[in-house]
């Protein structure tokens, strides 16, 4: 049962206080199952993965499967329903007094200072993936502080210097590339 409420507590914390969608949550969910020592970076790494590829939210679907890892179906359900219920209520909230407040100069501040920190979780998430993903294992190597070019997985930088290319400059659409990455990474990694 505590498992339960921790459970709860920590995700409706997470979804209360993470603006900015699912990456921007990622750096607060981590912390949290970090905390909670619910799984390695590696495992949360591959999380996120599954996560980009199955429908839904990605925050919500990462809280799922914590919760899950955690304490099973009731731990998943548990978790989503307190990664989603803040945003919920909050939602009915600014929709009842959306009129008032559109021109509040205080609010408009608010809003202006969340932007650039919503940002700067954004990185903060690309470089915990970057890490994960292009350092494989020796992530928390001394060796990769020292010599961290000898320490890149060559194939998945290979992976992801084509997708930067073939999103920018082919504009190949999302899902196709994950799809594609997913493939090239069954061949080669």
């Amino acid at each position: 049962m505590f498992l339960y409420l921790k459970l709860f507590y920590v995700f409706f914390k997470v979804g209360l206080f993470s603006f900015g969608g699912g990456y921007a949550m990622l750096p607060l969910i981590y912390q949290e199952v970090q905390t909670l020592n619910l799984m390695p970076a590696k495992e949360f790494s591959n999380v996120v993965g599954l996560s980009q590829v199955t429908p839904g939210p990605i925050a919500v679907n990462a809280a799922t499967y914590v919760g899950f890892q955690s304490a099973g179906f009731w731990g998943a359900l548990i978790a989503t329903l307190g990664v989603s219920l803040p945003c919920f209520i909050l939602i009915l909230m600014i929709e009842a007094f959306m009129n008032r407040f559109q021109t509040n100069s205080v609010v408009q501040g608010v809003l202006a200072g969340i932007r650039p920190a919503t940002v700067g979780l954004i990185f903060s998430a690309a470089v915990f993936f970057g890490q994960t993903s292009l350092f494989g294992p020796k992530l928390f190597s001394s060796e990769l502080f020292i010599h961290p070019l000898s320490q890149i997985h060559l194939p998945a930088l290979a992976i992801f210097v084509m997708t930067i290319i073939a999103n920018r400059k082919w504009h190949l659409d999302p899902i196709l590339l994950t799809v594609l990455a997913g493939i090239a990474g069954a061949l080669i990694l």
